[in-house]
């Protein structure tokens, strides 16, 4: 916790009286540390990556409008 920022938002959470921008912004940070997440093991498992594709594909084709 020794950057401002966290140390910020621990303030707010503990408070109970969280702003809606700070939420949003926190909930920006995971998204994009999620999506990285996801990139890195798509990267290290291309077999696992390929299948995922596959049945999203599927998935797609089987979605009614």
């Amino acid at each position: 916790m020794s950057d401002p920022e966290q140390a910020d938002e621990a303030a707010d959470a503990a408070s109970g009286d969280e702003s809606d921008a700070a939420r949003r912004r926190r909930r920006a940070q995971f998204l994009r540390e999620l999506h990285e997440a996801k990139e890195l093991r798509d990267r290290v498992q291309p077999r696992r990556a390929r299948a995922a594709r596959m049945r999203q594909a599927v998935r797609m084709r089987t979605f009614r409008w």
